[in-house]
């Protein structure tokens, strides 16, 4: 099941606006352009938002998301009319063939078991034409971010559509390779407050790359993250 964040609609509707600026968007749309796809898979899509960029630039573009309220976001942006919405996941795909598949932000990392992953991996291999590429981000566990993600360092507050409100995340539990955080939506007018729970998986390079050649992936490069230079990874692979 998605995370509330996404699938509870009033934290699905402040979500672009709690997240902020999405540089690191710029960056995968720059990358899909050097890479000249022109058919677009966004797994996670999440609101939609790099997959209505992409839709207004002319890019084909299919966007899966388990989250129904996120996709609810999605379908109301500029744009969106041009993207195929599908709720769900890469296990559950139509029959595709694409020129490139994409996971941004933290999608990867949530896929905890081996399981999930494989199949999330063999989903997107099968929705791929030959040779087509898969570019995914993932931190780097040695970084150890999660160390970072305290209500001391992460607290704002904003106006939203829905009023001010603070946010924050904080670590409840680090057990390796999962991490499991709270992301906290307080709605200062009402006092009200809205917790999210999620866990993510790091996973290293080496085990990566390995799942990636099972899959029938061959990593062609692994870059640093424009955005969190020094954090991340952005894997960029090819279908064999």
């Amino acid at each position: 099941m998605p995370d509330a964040i996404f699938e509870e609609p009033r934290l699905a509707r402040l979500y672009d606006e709690l997240e902020g600026s999405r540089d690191d968007l710029g960056h995968y749309e720059a990358l899909i352009e050097e890479l000249d796809a022109r058919s677009v898979l966004d797994v996670g899509c999440g609101t939609g938002e790099l997959a209505c960029r992409l839709a207004r630039r002319g890019i084909e573009v299919v966007g899966v998301d388990p989250a129904a309220a996120s996709l609810d976001v999605a379908r109301t942006k500029p744009g969106s009319d041009a993207v195929r919405w599908v709720h769900g996941d890469a296990t559950s795909l139509p029959d595709l063939s694409v020129d490139l598949a994409v996971m941004t932000g933290n999608v990867a990392q949530v896929f905890l078991t081996d399981d999930a992953w494989e199949e999330t991996l063999d989903g997107i291999h099968g929705a791929l034409r030959d040779g087509g590429w898969f570019v995914f981000e993932t931190r780097d566990p040695a970084r150890r971010a999660w160390e970072e993600w305290t209500r001391d360092a992460s607290f704002e507050t904003i106006q939203t559509r829905d009023g001010v409100v603070g946010s924050w995340v904080d670590v409840t539990l680090v057990s390796l390779p999962f991490v499991t955080f709270s992301s906290v939506v307080r709605f200062v007018d009402s006092g009200e407050q809205l917790v999210s729970t999620s866990t993510l998986r790091f996973r290293g390079q080496a085990e990566l790359e390995e799942s990636l050649d099972e899959a029938g992936f061959i990593v062609h490069e692994v870059r640093d993250a424009p955005d969190r230079p020094g954090r991340e990874w952005v894997f960029v692979c090819r279908r064999v």
